[in-house]
C-alpha cells in the first residue's frame, strides 16, 4: 500500500529538472477552454436536433394509434366519424372547426344517461360528460353516432376504440367559445414552443380532423401542427413526410 501511494505522489507532484513543481499555464488552461467550448459547440445543435426529432416522432405515433382507432370505427359503422359540422365562423366562409371536432367522443364511445336530471353523454369509461342540449351547440350535430342506444336484441353497444390513449392526450378543459369544459384529443408534446397556444393555453396543442378531408377526398385528414424554434412541423396522415414552415394556426 506505501508504494502505491508514493507513485501516486510522483504522478501528481510533477517536478522539472530543477526541482520545481509544474503547473498548467494561463496557455494551457485557455487552449482547453477553448476545445471544450468548440465541443459544446457541436453536442447543443445534435441534443436539439434530437430533441426535435423525439417530439415529431411522438406526434407521429400518436396520429397513428388514432388512425388504427379511425379504421376500427369504420369496420364497425361503415364510415368515419362525422367532423365538426359548426362553421368556425357564421360571417366567413363555412369552414368546420377542426381544431374542436367531436373526434374523441365518438372513438371513446358515449352511453345516453341522466347525471343529476340532466340528460348527458357520458364515456365509456365514465372520465368525461357532456350535456345532450351541448352537443349541437358545440359540434353541429345532434348526437354521436358511436352510443350504446335502445336495448336487448335491437340494441347497439358503443365500442372504445381508443383505450390505449394516456391522459396527456386527452384534454376536457376547452371552451369552443361557446360550450366550456369539452374534450378533445391533444398531442403529448405540447406546441412546443411555448409562444404556439392555438387554443390560447400553454401546452395545449389540438389533433385536428375532417371528415370528408380536403387532402384525402375519400376518406379523413388527420394531423397537428408543433412549433419548435419557431419553425412550423406539419405532421399529417396525407404525407409521411414532416411538412416545414405550414401556415398557423
Amino acid at each position: 500500500m506505501k508504494k502505491i501511494v508514493n507513485r501516486t505522489a510522483k504522478i501528481v507532484n510533477r517536478k522539472s529538472p530543477s526541482g520545481n513543481v509544474l503547473a498548467f499555464t494561463l496557455v494551457e488552461l485557455l487552449t482547453v477552454i477553448a476545445i471544450i467550448g468548440v465541443i459544446a459547440g457541436f453536442i447543443f445543435p445534435v441534443m436539439k436536433m434530437a430533441k426535435a426529432h423525439q417530439y415529431k416522432t411522438v406526434a407521429r405515433g400518436e396520429l397513428e394509434l388514432i388512425q388504427t382507432a379511425l379504421e376500427n370505427y369504420k369496420s364497425k359503422y361503415g364510415a368515419y366519424p362525422p367532423g365538426n359540422q359548426k362553421p368556425v365562423n357564421f360571417y366567413l366562409a363555412p369552414v368546420a372547426n377542426s381544431m374542436m371536432s367531436q373526434l374523441y367522443y365518438e372513438l371513446a364511445g358515449t352511453t345516453a344517461k341522466a347525471v343529476g336530471g340532466v340528460p348527458c353523454f357520458v364515456t365509456l369509461d365514465g372520465s368525461q360528460t357532456i350535456k345532450v342540449s351541448d352537443v349541437p351547440i358545440a359540434y353541429g350535430v345532434g348526437g354521436f353516432v358511436n352510443c350504446t342506444k335502445g336495448g336487448g336484441e335491437d340494441g347497439i353497444s358503443a365500442q372504445n376504440f381508443v383505450s390505449g390513449l394516456g391522459s396527456k392526450e386527452i384534454n376536457n378543459s376547452v371552451s369552443n367559445g361557446v360550450v366550456a369544459n369539452t374534450t378533445v384529443l391533444v398531442t403529448s408534446v405540447g406546441g412546443p414552443d411555448d409562444s404556439y397556444r392555438p387554443l390560447g393555453v400553454s401546452g395545449l396543442n389540438p389533433i385536428r380532423y375532417v371528415y370528408p378531408g380536403v387532402n384525402n377526398p375519400n376518406s379523413y385528414d388527420l394531423w397537428v401542427q408543433i412549433v419548435i424554434s419557431r419553425q412550423t412541423n406539419l405532421v399529417c396522415n396525407w404525407s409521411r413526410q414532416v411538412i416545414l414552415n405550414s401556415p398557423l394556426p
